[in-house]
């Protein structure tokens, strides 16, 4: 090269501005200058105290740019490392090479930095310089016609893409808020640890995950609790990804696509569809350089071959090996990272989307989607989500690679390749019937888990009627029958996979042999070393789309299942708004106005549930609504709330609404949380509505005031304290119109009296109240009736107007009146004398409620919460839970087998390859018998990989058997407490989620840690024996990734621990929701509730975001010590002298040491997930071991079958209490009962009634003391031989899902004639006559369907098949008016004359009339005797009595005198 005077050192001509080296070299100055002035700013900007970083997120077309000048930069730097190797004729080329790597560099670094606002102006600066000056370069050497190399026009887009940057940059100004101050000075740990760190991580530390350091290193230090978790990043908050995704949905809502095929996932794709393309971008890098390391193996053997060997060319190889390891390694952690986390978004905008839905959906929605279903959709079908992208993305890209690779072998052994990817396109091929199989399978798994888990939900939360009924036995076989039907597709889809495996190892053996025959035959490629184990490492980078591209299908067939059940659901029927006229703020003078309604709870039959009906209601007007069972008087309130479907009419509604439920709905939580719902605390008002609804004697009595923990719907509650704290929460939220239906049904006569009077008459005395009741005697009290049956409104008028009518109110108000006056007692006269004192007390008794100043107790006592916080592991656990998913599922030899199959695959494949290294090197060996060998070798290994697929599903399957049998049994024999401390949520989730990863996850991970364990060493020996130094390098290797691998567990098992505890209040959230909705929406806190519900399952989603960031901080540091040791091999193998080491053993050893990363990484994920699956096997175990109530049956102790002949009950000093060390609920209670005699037993709210009757059933065990049903004692017996002996019509009617024969006799045993019998004598004979299906028609969830008042007749009809000696009726007339009580109390006292009748009861005639009455007062034993001689004296009975009549004050009471 001529070095001319005035001329450049590297251009070959004298200095000329026109000439293109000039200015390329004046174009690199202007940038290096740039370049200069850029990093002094950043240096600057570093060093300096305090500094602003910009925490916004950079665009996709920042971030493209960036990875666009980066592949520049690559391809530069090799270009210039290449012609310094090979010492290229330029002279110094390769420095104006490295010069423009360098600037190409710097402007990646300066594209993905968020600096100030100067480094922001200069960078906009220098990229549009930049592009300028190199555009116009470019456009001059066309215009003079010269040539241009082709690397220079593909470099241009991006010179104008910069343009493009430096626009987009200085036009998007960031607001101050934007900006956040930091400094070298401030402490490590912010003042705010809570914040996630990927907000404000810089590019390296993005890059590399380190922005997970400071948690780990915490985890590391001490178990990571809730408190140690950060907030979710902005962008990922659930509310953001809901909000994106209900724009997208409505939109195509409003184009008409309802009716096109799954509307989710196409609104799901519009959304998330640019994020992805970075996702994809990584994704293609990564296949490129996993395809592009069969080549470098190809030149490593070659260079191994040659006989000319320049370490600048073994090094340019090396460093080769070194970038597309790195890409590889970064591009794929980002892709599944970055995959993970978009899932995590779609997961949380469906979960959210589904319990949106369920807010909004209408009657007839709630009919076809149970509680349970709903929980399903989003406790599986949405929470799938967050895995969908990653397969999604795995399978293109895998297929991409398969294609590559394909690309690559033909590039060998040319035309030889044919034949072998005929062979590979039908084995791929072959995967569709096995997708279809899968998908099948996973359909049919799907629709039975749907139906165990909504059988499951049902029958947890109706635990105890089947504990009293001694149904255990009959719904544990209802839930092992689904699960059966749930197994058998499990079976299924676990030996197809199995059978599925061995075709994926098999293929790469056989194609490879084809491939070798091809050559040989076709003589297109020499059967050399660099060759055959070229072929080798391309077919195994084949083999992995081969296997995982089937599984990829399979899981886009699962997410599709559930995009379609999801879809379904969102598109299911909704209450409409417009169906009532709610005028929330102004003030008219009519609250509520129904003109001419119709109103239909099935839109399909013809006679609508509510007919004509016309009512005008005017503000601060109380109006009752009585009628029979079934006359539509619940459907009345549900008309006003707009839940039922209007047919025709108008409804308007002035103001806001409270609304009180039958059947009472509490929150978990507090009962403060229960009664301020949501509104800020006003300590007058709140004391007021406490005082007003009876509940401050309550309140002081428990241990932790109104911070007492409420358990799952109220468990640990009675009915009478969940009806009024319902009604504190109703008179809290102080509406304008209160909707009251049948509040008083589950109090006792006094409290119902008080609850009237001061909470109705008193503290709602201006407000409008529409009140449901059956309590005749508060009928006169209010301004106006309405009389119902059969769905319409037969009169209106105030108490005497419809008194002087006649007709069917005046009937009620007899019923009520026979219903009192069965007192065979009293004389008439002494009836008007206790009507009189009745009506004398009464003023008394309402000045003791009004001086009860007690203050309510609102500071939190010490003391155990009913409801626990769930349980979880700390830290290291051991191998214990391994231990106990052998030891449970007995899987030992199974195990055994599997390890001898993969050691002996193993074993196999390197002896197969072994052979072909050492065959090669002998030239007598001919072609046939080096392939043919190899081939047997090969096909045997397939055998053992089979054996090893096969042993694992069963194990599997074995385990799924063993932990879902020891679980049910488990719970099924928990006693009561259990239940009423463990919210179904807790139980659910491990018999849902938990089970789920028991049946897919485990097995296979047990094994896929056992495979690539075996590999791993496998590779290390083979390494060792061809270059024995790589093995200290692989020791310190595999020592760091142990460390590395034990820092990480140390926080991931908690998080995933943690991460189990945050989901159950999701579903938790969601079931009680469903339960709730008609109370959430008359309220008006739908909002609320969505609000919360955000927080829970962002609070759920950080964890499983965490989760993935770790696993990627864990397995990028592993690659790279892993990397250090292939980089170590390949060196060994350039630096060892030729001759020194046989061609086929570089080979060998390379291809071994290529797998290595990918082993080791496998090993690593598979590991990490088997630790954090094992947390399952944890959980359930927890459960597994719950200690269980007494035997059912007692062996040489069961009582005679005639047991109990007489019916005699003898009570010895019973003390009760509910657990250890918390106090005594019964305190020594002794009396008896004899035979056939009816015992009433009364006492106030709280006094010990439904322990008592517990007590008898043995829900609870004696503390002391002890229960003699004719003369056994019941506590030496089996509860089955007790249970099945008593009868009982229990506090909560309770239907199953299912048919009326079912639910009358679930154990099968009656006749229909018998069946028929019973609902004549509990008179549901005619309304199931009518019914079309007779007893086949249909219950729903917890009998929606019928009446409360119908369902406390269907457990009439039960105790009338059952036919016992002994019959309780708990508080069982609570919800039904006073004609079909009379009508009860008489079918009893015909029925079971001859019985013992132990009746609990709130109001006083249905106890007046027993032979002996029990009176409780706070667990003790008042008085105990005959009710006409508790009458006689001034007895704490008689008191109750008196208050009864207080109650029943005014023209009720002088009606009633009248009567007499």
């Amino acid at each position: 090269m001529a070095v001319l005077i005035g001329g450049l050192p590297w251009c070959d001509v004298e200095l000329n501005l026109s000439s293109k080296c000039f200015q390329r070299t004046a174009l690199d100055l202007v940038n290096l200058l740039f370049l200069c002035f850029f990093y002094l700013l950043l240096i600057a900007g570093c060093v300096s105290k305090r500094f602003t970083v910009r925490s916004r997120k950079k665009g996709w077309i920042f971030v493209a740019a960036a990875l666009c000048c980066a592949v520049t930069s690559i391809i530069y730097l090799g270009a210039g490392l290449k012609n310094l190797i090979d010492g290229a004729d330029d002279g110094l080329s390769w420095v104006a090479c490295f010069v423009e790597g360098i600037i190409w560099v710097s402007l990646t670094v300066s594209l993905l930095v968020n600096g100030s606002k100067w480094i922001k102006i200069l960078a906009s600066v220098w990229w549009v310089s930049f592009a300028l000056l190199d555009s116009a370069a470019k456009i001059e050497i066309l215009s003079l016609g010269k040539s241009i190399r082709m690397f220079d026009i593909i470099t241009w887009p991006i010179s104008l893409l910069l343009l493009l940057c430096s626009w987009m940059n200085l036009k998007s100004s960031p607001e101050p808020q934007e900006y956040i101050t930091t400094g070298l000075s401030d402490p490590l740990l912010s003042e705010n640890p809570k914040k996630n760190r990927l907000a404000t991580a810089g590019f390296f530390s993005f890059l590399s995950f380190s922005w997970m350091n400071p948690l780990l290193s915490l985890g590391f230090k001490k178990p990571l609790t809730p408190d140690d978790i950060p907030s979710v990043v902005p962008e990922d908050e659930a509310e953001l990804a809901y909000t994106k995704f209900s724009k997208a949905w409505d939109a195509l809502l409003s184009e008409g696509g309802a009716k096109e095929r799954n509307l989710v996932f196409r609104a799901v794709a519009k959304v998330y569809f640019k994020e992805n393309i970075l996702t994809a971008v990584c994704a293609l890098f990564r296949t490129i350089a996993v395809v592009s390391l069969p080549l470098m193996l190809y030149v490593f053997v070659d260079y191994a071959n040659s006989d000319h060997r320049d370490l600048r060319t073994g090094f340019f190889n090396l460093a080769c090996l070194v970038t597309l390891k790195i890409v590889e390694s970064l591009s794929m952690r980002h892709w599944y990272f970055a995959a993970r986390r978009s899932g995590m978004r779609i997961r949380s905008a469906l979960m959210v989307a589904a319990y949106r839905k369920q807010l909004k959906l209408s009657s007839l929605g709630r009919k076809r989607h149970s509680s349970g279903e709903i929980v399903n959709y989003i406790a599986v079908d949405a929470y799938r989500m967050g895995e969908f992208l990653w397969w999604f993305h795995s399978g293109w890209s895998l297929t991409l690679q398969l294609l590559l690779s394909t690309a690559v072998l033909f590039g060998v052994v040319g035309a030889g390749a044919v034949p072998g990817l005929i062979l590979l396109l039908l084995c791929g091929l072959l995967n569709l019937p096995f997708a279809k199989m899968l998908q099948n399978c996973q359909t049919q798994f799907m629709i039975a888990q749907d139906r165990r888990l909504r059988s499951t939900s049902e029958i947890l939360n109706s635990m105890k009627v089947i504990k009293l009924q001694s149904w255990e036995e009959e719904f544990k076989k209802q839930i092992e029958s689904c699960r059966d039907e749930e197994f058998k597709w499990l079976a299924k889809a676990q030996l197809t996979k199995a059978f599925g495996t061995f075709l994926y190892w098999m293929s790469p053996t056989i194609v490879s042999s084809v491939i070798f025959v091809g050559c040989a035959l076709l003589n297109s490629a020499p059967l050399n070393a660099s060759t055959i184990f070229t072929v080798l490492a391309t077919l195994r980078v084949m083999s992995e789309p081969v296997r995982v591209i089937p599984e990829a299908i399979s899981a886009v067939i699962q997410v599709n299942v559930s995009f379609d059940r999801i879809n379904n659901f969102l598109l299911d029927d909704e209450l409409k708004i417009d169906e009532i006229e709610r005028s929330g703020m102004e003030k008219s003078e009519t609250a509520v106005d129904i003109q001419e309604g119709n109103f239909g709870w099935d839109p399909e039959t013809k006679i609508p549930t509510l007919r004509n009906i016309n009512l005008e209601i005017k503000n601060g007007q109380k109006v009752a609504v009585c009628g029979p069972v079934g006359a539509g008087k619940s459907s009345l309130l549900h008309a006003v709330l707009g839940e039922i479907p209007k047919v025709s009419g108008t409804v308007k509604v002035s103001g806001s609404i409270a609304y009180v439920s039958q059947t009472s709905w509490i929150q978990s939580g507090t009962i403060r949380d229960n009664i301020l719902y949501g509104k800020p605390m006003e300590t007058r008002r709140y004391n007021a509505a406490i005082k007003a609804c009876a509940l401050d004697k309550d309140i002081n009595d428990f241990g932790h005031g109104d911070l007492t923990e409420i358990g799952q719907r109220g468990l640990n509650l009675s009915g009478g304290q969940k009806q009024r704290i319902q009604l504190a929460r109703a008179v809290y939220a102080d509406a304008d119109v209160y909707l009251l239906d049948d509040p008083f049904s589950a109090v006792d006569a006094h409290t119902a009296g008080v609850l009237f009077h001061k909470c109705v008459e008193d503290s709602l005395r201006e407000k409008t109240v529409i009140l449901v009741t059956h309590q005749v005697e508060f009928l006169s009290e209010v301004d106006q009736i309405l009389v119902m049956e059969e769905g319409r409104i037969t009169q209106l008028g105030k108490y005497e107007e419809l008194l002087m009518m006649g007709t069917a109110f005046k009937q009620l108000v007899n019923a009520h009146n026979d219903a009192v006056t069965v007192l065979p007692l009293a004389s008439n006269e002494s009836l008007g004398d206790l009507t009189k004192v009745g009506r004398d007390r009464e003023i008394g008794n309402i000045k003791v409620v009004e001086k009860i100043e007690e203050e309510i107790t609102t500071t939190n006592v010490p003391g155990a919460q009913l409801t626990q916080e769930e349980e979880k592991e700390a830290g290291y656990v051991g191998l214990k839970p391994f231990l106990d998913y052998l030891n449970v599922s007995r899987g030992w030899f199974l195990l055994w087998s599997s390890v001898l199959g993969q050691v002996g695959f193993v074993v196999f494949q390197a002896a197969s390859t072994y052979w072909l290294a050492y065959g090669i090197g002998i030239p007598k060996l001919t072609a046939t018998m080096l392939i043919g060998v190899y081939s047997v070798i090969s096909t045997l290994s397939a055998g053992f990989v089979y054996a090893r697929a096969v042993t694992t599903a069963h194990l599997g399957l074995k385990a799924s058997k063993a932990f879902f049998s020891g679980f049910t049994n488990a719970v099924f024999k928990a006693p009561m407490l259990f239940f009423d401390s463990t919210p179904v949520g807790r139980i659910l989730t491990r018999a849902s989620s938990d089970l789920n990863v028991l049946d897919y996850d485990i097995p296979f991970a047990f094994i896929f840690v056992v495979a690539p364990a075996v590999e791993l060493t496998a590779a290390l020996i083979v390494m060792t024996y061809v270059t024995w130094q790589v093995i200290i390098i692989a020791l310190l290797a595999l020592a760091a990734t142990k460390v590395v691998q034990e820092y990480y567990l140390a926080s991931a098992r908690e998080l995933i621990r943690i991460n189990g505890t945050t989901k159950a209040p999701v579903m938790n959230y969601a079931a009680e929701t469903s339960l709730g909705v008609v109370t959430i929406r008359a309220f008006g806190t739908v909002e609320r509730f969505y609000k919360n519900y955000l927080n829970l399952v962002d609070a759920d989603a950080v964890l499983f975001f965490l989760s993935n960031a770790a696993m990627e901080w864990v397995i990028l540091r592993i690659e790279t010590l892993q990397n250090v040791t292939l980089f170590t091999c390949a060196l060994l193998l350039i630096l060892i002298p030729k001759g020194y080491i046989a061609p086929g053993l570089v080979g060998l050893s390379l291809s071994y040491a290529l797998t290595l990363t990918q082993t080791q990484v496998f090993l690593t994920r598979w590991y990490c997930t088997l630790s954090n699956s094992i947390i399952s096997v944890e959980r359930i175990k927890q459960y597994m071991s719950i200690p269980a109530e007494p035997p059912a049956v007692v062996d040489g102790k069961r009582p005679p079958s005639s047991w109990p002949s007489n019916g005699t009950i003898h009570l010895q000093e019973l003390k009760i209490r509910y657990r250890p060390n918390a106090p005594l609920v019964l305190k020594g209670i002794s009396c008896t009962f004899r035979e056939g005699t009816r015992v009433g037993v009364v006492g106030r709210t709280g006094s010990g009634k439904s322990t008592l009757i517990s007590a008898l059933f043995r829900l609870v065990e004696p503390a002391s003391g002890c229960i003699l049903i004719d003369g056994i004692d019941i506590s030496k017996i089996g509860l089955k031989d007790l249970r099945m002996k008593l009868s009982i019509i229990p506090q909560e009617p309770t239907l199953f899902r299912g048919c009326i024969r079912t639910n009358l006799d679930p154990l099968g045993v009656y006749s229909d004639d018998e069946i028929w019998k019973a609902l004549e004598k509990c008179q549901l004979k005619a309304t199931i006559s009518n019914l079309p299906n007779k007893l086949d028609s249909s219950v729903s969830d917890e009998g929606e369907n019928w009446s409360v008042g119908q369902r406390q007749l269907f457990c009439l009809g039960r105790v009338l098949l059952k036919r016992n000696k002994i019959l309780v009726l708990d508080e069982a007339t609570a919800s039904i008016d006073s004609a079909t009580d009379a009508i009860i109390q008489r079918i009893i006292r015909e029925e079971f004359a001859d019985c013992t009748v132990v009746t609990v009861a709130h109001r006083v005639p249905t106890v007046i009339d027993s032979d002996m009455v029990m009176v409780l007062s706070f667990g003790d034993l008042v008085e105990y005797n005959e009710p006409s001689k508790l009458m006689e004296t001034d007895s704490y009975f008689s008191k109750l009595v008196a208050e009864y009549w207080a109650s029943c004050r005014g023209n009720s009471s002088q009606n009633l005198q009248v009567h007499i």
